[in-house]
């Protein structure tokens, strides 16, 4: 279908050296991904299905691209994504729903805050080989379903620690989104962050304002749930 092509251009935008020229498929995606998390911040269950149509359409792009260990990274969130819909859609006995906004209590934060560290290190040193794995495991299971692919010649990550940040806190986020812990949003706010450098520094203007906007949203979900919280009686680090 043309509409899943990237070549399938909606519009060329004057940004950058060239120009940006905006697909069909991606400006969908990202209009879904934008819905997904403004409806996380109003805590309306909706924004998984958003969300799923997000991260599906992402990861077309990032199978045609061939950036095969995101489009796995893909497959993690659709996961998620499903999960979170089951678990926030789940309610107790008092017809109320069985998961509540809340902080974390500090055992847990400190035990987060040990884990995403841990991880992002060994990611950093090992994100090379990690990734030409993860790649290696996308094309031989799209090859086990008969797509007519090959391996990639992978590069060496431009920016290997600010690279391993952004995909263990976007995984983090995404967990403690599912359980409505305000955390999720703060870690949102610095993937955003930090996006917004890294695209911009590597010439992809477009997503580098997609990324300010999300930051936006995702300062309204730490304020929104936030205040959530503390109406349910749940302090940080209490």
């Amino acid at each position: 279908m043309d509409f899943l092509s990237t070549q399938n251009m909606l519009v060329h935008i004057p940004i950058g050296a060239g120009g940006y020229d905006l697909s069909w498929i991606e400006a969908i995606g990202t209009l879904a991904g934008l819905l997904c998390i403004w409806l996380a911040s109003l805590e309306k269950i909706s924004n998984y299905a958003f969300g799923l149509i997000n991260v599906t359409l992402f990861a077309i792009i990032f199978f045609q691209i061939q950036l095969y260990a995101s489009l796995l990274l893909q497959l993690f969130f659709f996961g998620a994504n499903l999960y979170g819909w089951y678990a926030w859609s789940r309610q107790g006995n008092d017809n109320q729903a069985a998961l509540q906004i809340r902080w974390l209590t500090l055992p847990k934060a400190l035990g987060w805050l040990a884990g995403i560290v841990i991880a992002i290190g060994l990611m950093t040193v090992y994100i090379d080989p990690v990734f030409a794995f993860l790649t290696r495991v996308a094309v031989s299971i799209m090859q086990s379903f008969g797509m007519n692919v090959t391996q990639p010649v992978l590069e060496p990550d431009a920016f290997p620690f600010w690279d391993s940040c952004m995909m263990v806190l976007s995984i983090a986020a995404m967990i403690l989104m599912t359980r409505k812990y305000v955390e999720n949003w703060i870690l949102w706010v610095i993937v955003n962050m930090i996006s917004i450098v890294i695209f911009a520094l590597q010439g992809v203007y477009a997503m580098s304002l997609e990324y300010l906007l999300l930051m936006f949203v995702a300062v309204n979900g730490v304020r929104m749930w936030s205040r959530s919280a503390r109406q349910r009686g749940s302090r940080i680090l209490s």
